[in-house]
């Protein structure tokens, strides 16, 4: 299929689910079935990400593009997600 690959290159797991917790953090669950968690809170730190320190507009995230997304296109790298989350 052609939205598993770019350039001829097969793409990393995306992310299919995301359950936002009340402290930061993601659970996710990627295509290869993998649930992994990942510690949003150095994000808040970063310019673009800290309208999310409104825990309501955390809370607000939603799957995208194989990815997630937060209200005012606020979104990040599903490959990175993947790398710098946790299996659980």
């Amino acid at each position: 299929m052609m939205d598993n690959f770019i350039s001829g290159k097969p793409l990393g797991p995306r992310v299919k689910k995301v359950e936002p917790t009340g402290d930061y953090e993601l659970r996710l669950l990627f295509t290869n079935g993998e649930r992994r968690i990942f510690n949003a809170k150095p994000l808040l730190n970063i310019e673009v990400f800290k309208p999310l320190v409104d825990i309501s507009l955390f809370l607000g995230v939603k799957v995208a593009y194989g990815s997630i997304l937060w209200e005012g296109d606020i979104d990040y790298c599903p490959d990175t997600l993947y790398a710098e989350s946790t299996l659980i």
